[in-house]
C-alpha cells in the first residue's frame, strides 16, 4: 500500500500515491452543486455550521445529510483500522453512500485534493491525515471548524484550540512475526540484531514516505539513545541491521506477510495485530510485540474540507466516528480511539475488545510538529545512504 502501508492512510510522511497526471484527470469533472449548501433548521448554511445546534438537532442533522445523500472520502483502507466495517455500518445506519476514492492514497494526496478539485462535486468531504498534514492543512484554511458533541472529551493535547482537526484513534510501533516460521520471535529492537533474523525483517515502506516506516525509525532512535529531536540513532540502527544482513529492502504488506516474504514486520500494532485474524486460517501463527525499549505511539487527525460538496454528511460522518459506536468500531480494529480514556472512566468502552489489544508498558509521550520538522530533514538527507 503507499498510505501508510507502503497508511499506510505513508501518511503521517508525504507518499507519492497519485502522479500529478492523475490529480489532474480526477478533478477534470464536475462543478459543485448549488444546492449542496443548504440553510439548516438553525438559519444558517450547512458548511458554516459548527456544531450540532446549528442544524436544530441530531435529527436534523440526520435529515440534512440523507437529503445529500452522499460522503465522499478518500484514502481509507478497508482493512486499515477497521476502516471496511466503519464504512458499511455508517451507510447502512443512515442510508448514504460513501464514495471512496483512492483507498491506498497518502495524506499528502488528501491534501492535494481539496486543494485541486475546490468548488467541485467530487472534492473530498472530509480527511483522516497524519501529523504533520492537519496542522499544515489547517494552517492554510483548508478546514471548517466543527465541534462535535464528543469535543470537549477529547483531551486538549489532541486537538486544534479552533476545532478544524481533531485526533481520532493511533497506535504503537509495533513488532510482527510468524512464529510459524520464527523459532524464537523478537520482542524488542535489540533483539532485531541477532543473526538468526538474517533476511527476515521488514519496514512497511520507506520511512522517507511511509508514516508507519518513519514511525518504525523513530521507535528505534528511542532506543537507541535518540530522542523526539534526534532520530539519527534509528537511522544508524537500520544502517547496522542493513549491514548484518537482517533487514532487507522489502516494502512489508499483507501479501509479503502471508507469502512469508517478510516474517519480521515493524509496523503499527493495530496493523499487525489485524493479521493474527486475518491469516490464522492460512496456518500463519502472527504474534505481535510493542518494543520495551523503543515505545513509540501516533494518532492520526479527522478534519472537514471547508468547501466539501456534501457539508452536512461530512458533519453527520464525524459524529458518527466520535460516538461510542464509531470509537468502539476502531477499537474492533485493534486502534486505540481518542477517546478511550473517557469511555473507561464512564463505562461505554467494549472491554472484550480492550482486552485483545498488544499489551503496552507505561503513558507513551509524544513528539510535536516542530521536532516532526526537524528529524524529517535529518531522514530524508541520511536514509537512503544508511541502507544502502
Amino acid at each position: 500500500m503507499t498510505r501508510l502501508r507502503v497508511r499506510p492512510h505513508g501518511r503521517l510522511i508525504a507518499a507519492v500515491a497519485l502522479s500529478t497526471a492523475a490529480l489532474t484527470a480526477l478533478t477534470a469533472c464536475g462543478a459543485k452543486s448549488d444546492t449542496a449548501d443548504a440553510k439548516t433548521a438553525g438559519g444558517v448554511k450547512a458548511s458554516a455550521a459548527t456544531s450540532v445546534a446549528d442544524f436544530g438537532t441530531m435529527d436534523d442533522l440526520v435529515a440534512a445529510a440523507k437529503k445529500e445523500g452522499t460522503l465522499n472520502a478518500i484514502a481509507l483502507p478497508p482493512d486499515w483500522a477497521n476502516y471496511g466495517e466503519i464504512i458499511k455500518a455508517f451507510e447502512a445506519k443512515y442510508k448514504i453512500t460513501i464514495k471512496n476514492e483512492t483507498p491506498d492514497a497518502a495524506s499528502a494526496d488528501e491534501i492535494n485534493a481539496i486543494k485541486s478539485r475546490k468548488g467541485q462535486d467530487r472534492a473530498p468531504d472530509v480527511v483522516d491525515l497524519g501529523v504533520p498534514f492537519n496542522q499544515s492543512g489547517a494552517e492554510e484554511g483548508l478546514f471548517a471548524p466543527y465541534k462535535v458533541a464528543s469535543y470537549d472529551k477529547i483531551p486538549a493535547s489532541q486537538k486544534d484550540a479552533q476545532a478544524r482537526w481533531y485526533n481520532d484513534y493511533g497506535g504503537y510501533i509495533s513488532i510482527g512475526c510468524d512464529a510459524s516460521r520464527i523459532k524464537v520471535c523478537p520482542t524488542t529492537f535489540a533483539d532485531l540484531l541477532k543473526p538468526e533474523y538474517k533476511g527476515k525483517v521488514a519496514l512497511n515502506g520507506n520511512p522517507n514516505k511511509s508514516g508507519s516506516a518513519f514511525g518504525g525509525v523513530y521507535a528505534a532512535a528511542l532506543a537507541n539513545g535518540g530522542s523526539f529531536t534526534n532520530i539519527q540513532p534509528g537511522i544508524d540502527f537500520f544502517g547496522k541491521l542493513k549491514k548484518s544482513g537482517n533487514f532487507i529492502p522489502v516494502e512489508s504488506t499483507p501479501a509479503t506477510v502471508e507469502k512469508g516474504e517478510t516474517p519480521i514486520s515493524i509496523d503499527w500494532d493495530y496493523l499487525n495485530a489485524s493479521y493474527s485474524g486475518e491469516f490464522k486460517s492460512k496456518g500463519l501463527d502472527w504474534k505481535v510485540a510493542v518494543p520495551t525499549d523503543g515505545v513509540y505511539a501516533q494518532y492520526y487527525s479527522q478534519a472537514i474540507n471547508k468547501d466539501a460538496p456534501h457539508p452536512a454528511a461530512a458533519r453527520l460522518w464525524m459524529e458518527y466516528l466520535y460516538s461510542t459506536e464509531g470509537q468502539n468500531l476502531w477499537l474492533k480494529g485493534f486502534a486505540r480511539p481518542v477517546l478511550l480514556p473517557s469511555m473507561t472512566a464512564d463505562g461505554t468502552v467494549d472491554k472484550s475488545l480492550v482486552a485483545n489489544l498488544p499489551q503496552v508498558a507505561g503513558t507513551p509521550t509524544f513528539p510535536k510538529s516542530t521536532d516532526l520538522d526537524s528529524v524529517k530533514a535529518v531522514l530524508a538527507k541520511n536514509w537512503d545512504k544508511a541502507v544502502s
